[in-house]
């Protein structure tokens, strides 16, 4: 199972922006916990480690990232992460917030979402 382990805890948040910014979708879902909650705009509910995987790699093998900014970063809690990115493709622009929550040390990706960003 790869997964962030202490010492890399206060990068954790900058390598899933990272990851998602190349489109290393394959590279993400090594993060995911054995069960992921995921928001893909209006549709919620909570997959697999390898279902999840593949509902994000056919989303982003749609919506390509362009550029990738950092919106939002909590690391005040010991056991969760908190990101928030703005993910352009081009065409697009949406937002992406994640929560990773650590476990034995290491932490592991427990929910993604994306929504369109709204204009403003």
């Amino acid at each position: 199972m790869t997964c962030f382990r202490r010492y890399k805890l206060q990068t954790a948040v900058n390598r899933v922006a990272e990851l998602i910014k190349q489109g290393n979708i394959h590279g993400l879902s090594k993060l995911f916990a054995p069960n992921v909650e995921v928001t893909l705009m209006e549709d919620d509910n909570v997959y697999s480690k390898a279902q999840a995987g593949l509902i994000l790699d056919k989303f982003f093998n749609q919506h390509k990232p362009k550029a990738v900014k950092m919106l939002h970063r909590i690391n005040s809690n010991p056991n969760y992460r908190f990101g928030v990115l703005i993910v352009n493709t081009g065409k697009d622009t949406f937002r992406v917030a994640f929560t990773l929550k650590e476990t034995d040390g290491s932490l592991m990706l427990i929910e993604f979402r994306i929504e369109t960003e709204k204009v403003k």
